[in-house]
């Protein structure tokens, strides 16, 4: 065979591949021989097919059910909508009339036809183009917000700086996560990664291409790589893949905008390479048969045998991604067997010609790299639209392939013909057990051994001689209790209650007693009457039964009894041993010979029409599985992999499994140096151009780096020189007169008045006070009791002993509120900066500076006793020479408890705010009190407050705002869903990656809340304007991604004297630790 023969006979194969996936779409029809029967009727026109086949589904209506597993899928199928707009020229196919239908089928091919003939452009390819507009789109759009960027694509270049080795990320520019997870799945192949980055494009290409594939092809190839040496050598913590996502969008036109599917994605993807690399072989061995390396990786062969209306076939077709059927399956293995066998396949192997139809596939050869799309979408006919599967499924991380293969069809044949036997025998089996353990006739069933037991129980209870409602006194108490004797507790009870009007003396044992008895009978005493009287049997029993009849049936019992478990545990020890001999079928040696190691799980989190997709990829040099979510690349486990992956949890599943074959390890190991024999690593992979865009853009980055850090660098210094301005001002106002500094705006804080060699600061916000009337009264109260307490104690002692026995004093007194054990509603922290420092163990230096600033306050000066000892402190601040306190390290003290008061501020806030149910207002104050609270928890554990409480309060409120946002939704006025939406659009949805980024079990589980609630209007009718709004907001609350897209600016602070923010705080705690504690 020739070259162009055999390039012929596989483009003729992939064509009539594509021939018969658009037949499925359009009618629906799985069976394949069904699907190729209509072709070659109508010779390979598409509208005669579908008419072909229409007709025959009119004259069979439904097919059996255990002769085929269907399910219908539409184009819409392969890729998720979002906001599409219905065509104005619709034809109605509600009725019966089938000259609409054929009329439809017909203007949807032709549209399709003269689309292709016009510009060479597939409908497959369309749809890429619709993907790639749409992403395009939301990035630019994305660049035109106002909202200012937090704590995600951080402006400080350090906090996106690539650390050590570790694997880099993707950036998603706008409904590109499919190709973040595509892209991460075949870079981390090492052997596709050296392909691409050592592709060279045919030299012929520069001087003019051939066709419209060299046009498109070739230049997202150069971009291909480009990516890929970043993701080798960048500096950067993650990369934008802009540039190759608009080539894409370059080289189709559309207007519609949808997220692109992930297998229909890979397909693409995968021809585009192929038809690169076919260039090049091409060009490299003219005269040869060209080898395409993308071939070679990931498409195999299967042998297709099977009889059609009782004619035998065989032939050979190619594949690449091998769709799998999900829906009423559990495994993988399962999902392969069926893939296997189509229709009645016993004919097959029976010597009679018989009229039934079906087929076997066998693989003959398997690619290296083996993918399998797990079809979780399926077309719902009485809706009119695609509906996600979300079945358990479960799949292994060693994939054996033998029972596939066509070498060992004989022996599959035979050991799938025994596990057809085991099973009918299990299935008997199982319907025997199930009598034993469901027994009886009626609606209510039993297990036998215990029906066996009851009844003798029953028989050997005491019999009783009266009926059961005959020994029960109507006049008296329940409980056999009487009025005269009560007990004390009933005293109590009968004490609380209303006096009634009949009510009599209380020796009248018949008339008030009784009454206030009846009274007393709804009352719940559990622990007090929750034994029944003695005299009352535990159970019914016989009224009359003979030794002689007891003893017999009992003997009976028992026997049977015995019986009955034994024939049980027979049953279930037999069902045990089948279910272990079919496990073990396959576990021979001689089937164990073609591993495939799972590679890759591409996981897609929603619903059929908006959703997530992020990838779990295997590390086999760190032997751990890593998490590839846009930017995020984390570390994970197989556990966490089965918990996103299987399906059954949440809304997420595996949607493409990609396997590689263990024995061939070229596929995942490194490159050595030829000379050296040394591991290539980062940019020694690279060829030479690509290490000098990698080094351009590195430069770059550094470039970044260096400006920051001068920025910064300039800031600190002008800092400096504001500093050292208001130390002049201070040194100039500590010139003036007593009474001048008395009458003027005075600081709470113990540092009221820095010495003159110190390095001063401008007043923090928690000590800016009005006058020495508010809470610097209060600090200088605190202070003088200290200084009368030690004059007390040492009489005629010098300023300087006074100040010292004070200073030790006042120490003692705060060290025992930092010692003290109390409740939520009182925090010492916020009563004097002393205790913050001693809870996260300041130095010592730093606690004797900041009490001597304390009895250095100006303010002291209103008796000589204190004016002494204030001029003491003074001086003694003055001797502090810089080496001795680090006013750097003083600052920062400071600093950190004025950022512990700024974040207790917002929490009063937030709290308040939602006590009344001013959820809008409360959740940015929650939200940052939450952040800014782990900042300050990550440098010591009593730097912020419990983490736990702040996260359970952000939450709520995220989850309240979702409540309403869904009722107004629900409503269906247009002012109230616009608000609803924007409630979710402008507070909720960017604040969901911060409650993903930490993995929390409560935090996932309130985000899948808010998406089950909006996921549910899916299946609901609504207005057509309605069904727009959602499918348009869908795929934002869906997005997994924990990058902040944008974020709103801080809200801003009340201002709070210490006494005011002590008095709010010790209110709003009590009030909240009064609420229901469900949840947090």
């Amino acid at each position: 065979m020739t070259v162009e023969q055999n390039v012929l006979q596989q483009h003729s194969q992939k064509h009539q591949q594509t021939l018969l996936n658009q037949l499925r779409e359009v009618t629906g029809t799985t069976d394949v021989q069904l699907l190729q029967q209509a072709l070659q009727v109508s010779n390979g026109d598409l509208a005669e097919a579908v008419a072909f086949l229409t007709e025959k589904n009119a004259k069979v209506p439904q097919q059996d059910e255990t002769t085929y597993y269907q399910t219908s899928q539409v184009a819409s199928d392969r890729y998720i909508s979002v906001g599409s707009q219905a065509d104005t020229n619709v034809i109605d196919l509600t009725g019966d009339d089938k000259d609409d239908l054929q009329r439809a089928i017909a203007l949807s091919l032709e549209e399709s036809n003269r689309a292709f003939r016009e510009t060479g452009i597939t409908d497959e390819e369309q749809a890429i183009s619709r993907v790639l507009e749409a992403s395009i789109a939301e990035n630019k759009a994305s660049l035109k917000r106002t909202h200012t960027e937090v704590w995600s694509d951080s402006p400080n270049p350090h906090d996106r700086k690539r650390i050590d080795s570790c694997p880099v990320g993707l950036k998603n520019v706008g409904n590109t996560c499919w190709f973040s997870a595509v892209i991460q799945s075949l870079f981390n192949l090492l052997e596709f990664q050296r392909l691409v980055l050592n592709y060279s494009p045919p030299a012929r290409v520069h001087d003019l291409p051939r066709n419209q594939k060299e046009h498109r092809n070739l230049p997202f190839m150069q971009e291909l790589r480009n990516l890929f040496s970043l993701m080798v050598g960048s500096k950067r913590k993650y990369v934008d893949p802009s540039r190759a996502v608009e080539i894409l969008k370059d080289a189709f036109k559309s207007s519609e905008s949808q997220q692109q599917d992930v297998s229909e994605f890979t397909h693409k993807l995968l021809d585009w390479l192929e038809d690169a690399f076919q260039m090049k072989a091409e060009e490299d061995r003219e005269g040869e048969k060209p080898k395409n390396p993308m071939v070679e990786l990931f498409y195999g062969r299967f042998l297709a045998v099977g009889v059609l209306e009782g004619k035998k076939f065989e032939n050979t077709e190619m594949f690449g991604q091998y769709p799998l059927q999900v829906n009423g399956f559990k495994d993988l293995h399962e999902c392969l067997e069926a893939a296997m066998i189509e229709g009645e396949i016993e004919s097959l192997h029976s010597a009679e010609n018989s009229a039934r139809s079906g087929q076997e596939h066998w693989f003959t050869e398997l690619p290296p790299v083996l993918t399998f799309e797990l079809s979780r979408f399926e077309f719902n006919q009485a809706l009119g639209r695609p509906e996600k599967i979300h079945n358990k499924l479960e799949f292994p991380s060693m994939l054996y392939m033998d029972r596939y293969m066509d070498r060992n069809r004989e022996i599959t044949r035979i050991k799938r013909e025994e596990i057809r036997r085991l099973k009918e025998h299990l299935t008997l089996l199982q319907q025997r057990l199930e009598r034993y353990l469901s027994y009886g006739s009626g609606p209510k069933r039993f297990p036998l051994a215990d029906v066996l037991q009851y009844a003798m129980e029953f028989a050997s209870s005491k019999p009783v001689c009266t009926s059961p409602v005959e020994d029960i006194d109507s006049s008296a108490p329940p409980g056999g209790t009487t009025g005269q004797q009560l007990p004390p507790s009933s005293i109590a009870e009968q004490d609380s209650l209303p006096p009634l009007e009949s009510s009599g003396p209380a020796s009248g044992p018949t008339t008030a007693p009784t009454a206030a008895q009846q009274q007393r009978v709804p009352i719940h005493k559990p622990f007090t009457q929750s034994r029944l009287p003695p005299d009352l049997p535990m159970h019914p029993a016989p009224r009359h039964i003979t030794e002689e009849e007891l003893r017999v049936l009992e003997g009976c019992l028992h026997r049977w009894r015995s019986e009955v478990e034994n024939d049980t545990r027979d049953l279930q020890g037999s069902i045990t041993r089948i279910h272990r001999t079919i496990e073990l079928m396959y576990s021979d040696k001689s089937m164990m010979q073609v591993p495939y190691r799972l590679h890759a799980v591409l996981v897609h989190e929603g619903q059929a029409n908006a959703g997530h997709y992020w990838a779990y990829i295997y590390d086999p040099h760190q032997r751990c599985w890593m998490k590839y979510n846009d930017i995020s690349v984390t570390k994970s486990s197989w556990e966490e992999l089965v918990r996103d992956s299987f399906g059954g949890y949440r809304n997420a599943s595996a949607y493409c499994l990609m396997y590689i074959n263990e024995k061939k390890p070229f596929l995942i190991e490194e490159e050595f140096d030829k000379e050296t024999g040394q591991i290539l690593s980062g940019m020694d992979k690279l060829p030479p151009d690509l290490k000098q865009y990698v080094k351009e853009d590195n430069e770059l980055f550094d470039k970044e780096i260096e400006e920051w850090d001068t920025l910064q660098a300039r800031k600190a210094q002008q800092e400096k020189l504001a500093l050292a301005t208001a130390a002049a001002a201070a040194a100039a106002s500590g010139a003036s007169s007593t009474s001048t500094s008395s009458s003027s705006p005075q600081p709470m804080s113990i540092e009221s008045s820095p010495p003159d060699n110190a390095v001063p600061q401008q007043d923090p916000e928690y000590m800016e006070q009005p006058s020495p009337t508010n809470d610097s009264k209060h600090l200088q109260e605190d202070t003088e009791r200290a200084i009368s307490r030690a004059a007390a104690e040492q009489e005629e002692r010098g300023p300087e002993a006074l100040l010292n026995a004070a200073i030790k004093l006042e120490y003692a007194r705060l060290l025992r509120f930092a010692q003290e054990d109390t409740s939520p509603e009182n925090d010492y922290r916020l009563q004097h900066i002393i205790v913050y420092f001693i809870q996260n163990q300041a130095p010592k230096k730093i606690l004797e500076r900041t009490l001597l600033t304390q009895f250095a306050d100006r303010n002291l000066a209103f008796d000589e006793r204190c004016k002494s000892i204030m001029n003491v402190a003074r001086a003694k601040l003055d001797l502090i020479k810089p080496e001795e306190v680090n006013m750097d390290e003083y600052e920062m003290w400071h600093q950190a408890y004025r950022n512990f008061r700024e974040t207790t501020i917002f929490m009063v806030t937030g709290l308040e705010l939602f006590q009344k149910t001013n959820y809008v207002e409360a959740l940015m104050y929650l939200i940052y009190s939450y952040q800014y609270n782990k900042e300050l928890l990550s440098k010591g554990l009593y730097r912020g407050h419990d983490e736990e409480f702040l996260g359970h309060y952000r939450r709520e409120c995220l989850l309240k705002l979702n409540e309403q946002a869904a009722a107004m939704f629900e409503s269906g006025e247009e002012p109230e869903v616009t608000t609803g939406l924007g409630i979710m659009n402008e507070l909720v949805v960017p604040c969901i990656p911060l409650l993903l980024v930490h993995d929390t079990e409560r935090d996932l589980l309130a985000v899948e809340d808010m998406r089950n609630r909006w996921c549910s209007y899916l299946g609901q009718e609504m207005e057509s304007n309605l069904q727009e709004k959602l499918t348009d907001f869908l795929p934002k609350l869906l997005d997994c991604s924990t990058e902040i897209k944008s974020f709103h600016d801080p809200p801003k602070l009340p201002t709070y004297t210490t006494l005011e923010l002590c008095e709010r705080f010790s209110r709003i705690m009590a009030a909240v630790c009064r609420a229901p504690t469900e949840g947090r």
